[in-house]
């Protein structure tokens, strides 16, 4: 018991460099959310589902993290502060770090599969600060959802998702995302190069255009001008 909780406090050393030492990662909110979910885990697979309740009340008064007692969670799982909504049916895998204030969050049950409404989360996953994940989606192994981006949608293994709705910023996984990878966005490279690709290749077009407008304005006066310039033929020519 006490080697698993210090595997689980160096786990989570090794993904935040604000602690000084397994003593203040005790002091985390995500931490005790963890902690008293699951007793009230337990204590729903038990089918006492008012207590798991009374539990989880009691968890999100002292933490500020609100996790559904009937959502499952793996091994090394970390909530970097907090502010976080975790539904019934959400399935987190091993190793998986969230940020501040986002949503694992329902959509309508006739849309799930086996009532299942809320998203499953792989190993590895990093979901940055603001991100609302929504629906029976699954998110793959190493995928990283940046800070404040909607999900809808599956998202597939190493994936890097930004934006509103997400979209992959095709960084290529074997590139990127092989380690953890803090607040789950690269950020010393632009985060989306396609983008930036595709921004040159406009404002290229957009020159092109421009030149091509001055040519035709630039030949519509000269021709003007030589119409001027050239004198006309007598109305009677050989009279």
């Amino acid at each position: 018991m006490l080697g698993n909780l210090v595997r689980y406090l160096d786990s989570v050393v090794a993904r935040d460099p604000a602690p000084r030492s397994r003593w203040e990662v005790l002091l985390y909110p995500g931490v005790w959310a963890l902690f008293w979910h699951r007793i009230a885990h337990g204590l729903f697979r038990a089918r006492l589902f008012f207590l798991a309740r009374m539990v989880n009340h009691f968890s999100r008064f002292l933490t500020a993290i609100d996790i559904h007692p009937g959502a499952t969670i793996g091994k090394n799982f970390f909530i970097d502060h907090g502010f976080t909504v975790i539904g019934e049916t959400a399935q987190i895998g091993d190793n998986v770090t969230i940020y501040q204030c986002v949503t694992l969050g329902g959509s309508n049950p006739t849309n799930g599969v086996g009532g299942k409404r809320h998203p499953t989360l792989l190993d590895n996953v990093i979901v940055g600060s603001g991100a609302q994940i929504i629906g029976p989606v699954t998110i793959g192994r190493r995928a990283r959802i940046g800070a404040s981006a909607v999900v809808t949608e599956d998202v597939p293994e190493g994936a890097t998702m930004i934006g509103v709705k997400a979209r992959s910023t095709l960084v290529k996984a074997e590139t990127w995302a092989k380690d953890f990878m803090p607040y789950g966005t690269p950020c010393k490279e632009p985060c989306e190069p396609v983008g930036n690709q595709r921004v040159d290749e406009l404002e290229e077009q957009v020159a092109a255009l421009r030149a091509q407008v001055q040519a035709l304005v630039d030949a519509s006066h000269e021709a003007s001008e030589r119409a001027v310039e050239k004198p006309s033929e007598p109305a009677c020519k050989g009279l």
